[in-house]
């Protein structure tokens, strides 16, 4: 019998290893250079807000009246405000606040919008009819107006602002959950994991629910600037924080009647808001960019 020379050939491996999408993401986020300058914006803030009992020059609700409407100065480098306080270390010690405030606001919607948005999607018929239409009602009343009466049922306070932003924008991540679990429970493998007995549960805390971040995430990043900026305006309508806690908002709110004569005390705070925002949205729109597929080549 002929004997049969078989020739191998070696498999040629691949020249890249496979990289994670997150890991990727985050490539091409580094890529993006506005979405890199809104984080050093945010950074700049987080540090300040961190720091802010060491690199406060005066405390921030003492003040004096013989200072009063300063301007601004080598003793008090953004000048002084209508009670003689510095506005540069209100404006520091207000990063704390608004920070604070936007990102468990948040937080806040993130968890609560989620579990509706699971079951309303997942679950569907009467469950999904009746969420649904408790998001269709609170959308129908814009959200600073639904805030304004929430506080205004639970008293002007810093806490009840932040819980008055948390509700008004649980229907928005709810929608948003709630149309991608439609999508999401159609596909195969979760029909594969209800096919095999797998407990609802687990099918969206570990199947639906990770494959649901990459929007929520870009979402919440945005949400955080709109969550600052109802929070001003809560502040400014004298709904939000109380004196004298330096909240950017309420400082706008005090020192609008000066605003001629010390223009400087409305300036900075109303910079701040604006520059936090705008660092947020850039981060939301680079997150956006690194984590949807249909921007990739």
């Amino acid at each position: 019998m002929a004997e049969v020379n078989v020739q191998t050939y070696p498999v040629k491996q691949a020249d890249e290893q496979v990289i994670s999408p997150w890991r990727e993401a985050w490539r091409t986020l580094r890529k993006n250079k506005l979405a890199l300058v809104g984080m050093g914006i945010i950074c700049f803030f987080v540090i300040v807000a961190i720091l802010a009992p060491w690199i406060a020059p005066y405390p921030y609700d003492v003040g004096d009246l013989k200072m009063k409407n300063q301007p601004p100065s080598e003793q008090h480098l953004l000048g002084t405000d209508y009670n003689g306080r510095d506005v540069l270390s209100r404006v520091i010690y207000g990063a704390r606040i608004s920070l604070w405030v936007g990102t468990f606001a948040v937080i806040g919607s993130v968890v609560a919008g989620t579990i509706l948005g699971l079951l309303s999607g997942y679950y569907g018929r009467w469950v999904d009819t009746l969420i649904s239409r408790l998001f269709d009602i609170m959308l129908a009343f814009p959200s600073i107006l639904l805030a304004i009466a929430i506080v205004a049922i639970l008293g002007p306070s810093l806490q009840n602002a932040l819980l008055a932003i948390a509700i008004v924008n649980i229907p928005t991540f709810g929608r948003l959950v709630r149309s991608r679990v439609l999508s999401l429970k159609e596909e195969e493998f979760v029909m594969a994991a209800r096919a095999i007995g797998m407990k609802d549960s687990r099918i969206l805390l570990q199947h639906i629910l990770p494959n649901s971040m990459a929007p929520i995430i870009v979402t919440g990043t945005l949400g955080i600037a709109t969550a600052i900026i109802e929070a001003a305006a809560l502040g400014f309508l004298g709904l939000g924080a109380q004196a004298p806690e330096p909240e950017w908002g309420k400082m706008l709110s005090d020192s609008r009647q000066y605003i001629q004569k010390a223009p400087w005390t409305v300036i900075f705070p109303g910079l701040s808001i604006m520059l936090t925002v705008l660092g947020f949205n850039l981060i939301g729109d680079g997150l956006r960019d690194a984590l949807d597929p249909r921007m990739k080549n």
